[in-house]
């Protein structure tokens, strides 16, 4: 699980029933079936009729990758390709094949099988980018799912404090009902204006971040794949791959790329997978 998420709603929803408490207000004026009712249903009801069935069924898979750690070792999956360009220059590309099956990553193994199995380069450039145009239209996709949500929720929270007001305005007869009725009636708006920013569209925007650490991992497979093929020096390769790298894919400093490359971890040692395999077909 990935305790940052939780972490950050729980620290919302403190805050905001805190701050309410703060001011004298009681937890139960926050509790309104009918509010949430109104807001969370029909904020389903309009996702729904938003998106076919097809893109709906991804949902589960999207909330995974919002609430799990992506397990990333970028310097490992360097440290995999820089020791396949040393195996491949001394022994051949050909080489590498006895290897693949062993690599957990699939984008990786499925590049170097172009590889060996002598394909054009540019004909290996051209098959991999388009994977991964796929891989990042899937998380594109996978994160409209909630930013429509977001923007769906506050809607539905005013439509709820508009019927709110018309059965309080209908009522009229008992002023001193008034202004808790009217109270009860905005927390409709409540519910879904602090949906959609506590937990829709954080989620979207934490699906599109492990989109985005993904597609980057791909992009140093990629060009690690072509570097091999090309017969370039493992130091080059090295160089060229942690160029990639921030302190987002490891704890320690890109700077290491002048450091020799290492013969210790063998290329066939496992590497990061993917939050979700290229390889489904998820739409």
């Amino acid at each position: 699980m990935d305790i940052v998420t939780i972490i950050g709603i729980i620290i919302g929803l403190a805050a905001l029933v805190g701050g309410f408490l703060w001011e004298g207000g009681q937890v139960a004026g926050l509790m309104q079936l009918t509010a949430a009712l109104i807001v969370f249903g029909g904020t389903i009801a309009a996702v729904i009729i938003s998106f076919p069935r097809q893109r709906l069924k991804t949902v589960p898979r999207a909330l995974k990758l919002a609430f799990t750690t992506a397990n990333t070792n970028v310097k490992q999956l360097i440290e995999d390709l820089v020791n396949m360009s040393m195996t491949a220059r001394r022994e051949g590309v050909l080489s590498l094949e006895n290897k693949l099956a062993d690599h957990t990553d699939p984008y990786l193994r499925e590049g170097i099988q172009l590889v060996v199995d002598g394909t054009d380069p540019e004909m290996v450039k051209q098959i991999m980018e388009y994977e991964l145009d796929a891989v990042e239209h899937k998380y594109d996709s996978y994160a409209k799912i909630f930013e429509s949500a977001g923007g769906y929720a506050p809607t539905m929270g005013i439509i709820g404090t508009v019927m709110g007001l018309i059965h309080v305005l209908g009522s009229l007869t008992e002023p001193t009902a008034l202004g808790p009725a009217i109270a009860l009636a905005f927390t409709a708006t409540l519910y879904g204006v602090a949906s959609a920013n506590l937990i829709f569209l954080p989620i979207a925007s934490k699906i599109k971040a492990r989109g985005e650490d993904d597609i980057s991992r791909m992009e140093i497979i990629l060009e690690g794949v072509l570097s091999i093929q090309n017969g370039n020096h493992p130091t080059l390769v090295r160089r060229k791959l942690e160029s990639f790298m921030t302190d987002i894919h490891s704890e320690l400093p890109a700077s290491t790329s002048s450091s020799a490359p290492s013969s210790a971890s063998s290329s066939s040692s496992p590497s990061s997978s993917s939050p979700t395999s290229f390889l489904e077909n998820d739409l």
